[in-house]
């Protein structure tokens, strides 16, 4: 018989916040225990570890967890044989993918990646790093690793750098440029692949991935429900940019029917307006959990 507990990596560091968050949203009250390294979950089949995103794919490949959320980054770091579930990208509020970039000093001599022949260049990734240069050609360079600050090293301590960034304002500050892009990174949800054949886990991942899903489907969206004669339906369902079609319902009063919507929670305040003008009553804007499609 199969083992009925899930054993669940959640990274810890930066994206440990938004990952509860996640969680929380989809159904799953998960709280930190203090002093530990291990999170409480009301779901008594579930056993949450905080581990490094770094770590992640590889304790999931060898089985040591079932699964875990983690970076793309990582994965290919790790060169790791997982299962990809599902893509989530709740990182940052932008939903921008983390991009490891190749930097240089803003006065270097160094145009693109053919140039780092007989270079320095520094970086965590290092695995990705020496496959890109392999790819293009780049043989002689030296690719070191680095603990933290990557910015910072160079001109004195590498000649160039690969590191992550969002926006590109701390490369900047640091006076750097970027000359090539190697990765895009979201989180994702991935599995054993040991869990991934057993019938059970397998089940659980998927209802989980389904829940997170929904989730953050949800994020930024809110719920519209309005009673609108049918002489003005047309013109008021020309205002509403809807997630698909909005259900439209019939009212005990003939002349008028009930719309239900979904549309992004920015939009609210302008067409609300609009829609008031279009003949529209009754307008509930309610909050959204989770969209399940």
């Amino acid at each position: 018989m199969s083992e009925r507990v899930l054993r669940l990596a959640i990274p810890a560091g930066s994206l440990q916040d938004a990952t509860i968050t996640l969680f929380r949203k989809a159904g799953y009250n998960l709280s930190p225990e203090r002093r530990s390294y291990y999170l409480s979950v009301d779901d008594p089949e579930i056993a949450c570890t905080l581990i490094r995103a770094q770590e992640i794919p590889r304790y999931v490949q060898d089985g040591l967890m079932d699964a875990g959320l983690t970076g793309l980054d990582w994965i290919m770091e790790n060169d790791a044989s997982v299962v990809e579930v599902c893509e989530l990208a709740y990182s940052k509020a932008t939903r921008r993918p983390a991009r490891w970039v190749l930097a240089v000093p803003e006065g270097s001599e160094i145009e693109s990646v053919r140039d780092l022949e007989g270079k320095r260049v520094a970086t965590e990734v290092v695995n990705i790093t020496k496959k890109y240069l392999e790819e293009r050609g780049v043989h002689a360079a030296t690719v070191e690793f680095s603990w933290g600050a990557t910015e910072a090293k160079p001109p004195e301590l590498a000649d160039a750098i690969v590191d992550v960034t969002e926006t590109g304002s701390s490369l900047r500050a640091n006076k750097l440029r970027i000359v090539d892009t190697l990765l895009e990174s979201t989180p994702r949800l991935i599995a054993s692949h040991q869990a991934w054949s057993d019938p059970w886990k397998r089940r659980k991942i998927e209802d989980m991935a389904l829940m997170l899903s929904g989730a953050l489907a949800a994020d930024g969206k809110v719920g519209l429900m309005l009673n609108v004669r049918r002489g003005d339906l047309d013109g008021v369902l020309a205002i509403l940019p809807a997630l698909k079609n909005p259900t439209i319902s019939s009212l005990a009063d003939a002349e008028w029917v009930a719309i239900n919507t979904i549309v992004d929670e920015r939009v609210v305040r302008e067409i609300v307006p609009r829609l008031k003008q279009a003949g529209a009553q009754g307008i509930v804007e309610y909050p959204l959990n989770k969209i399940i499609e």
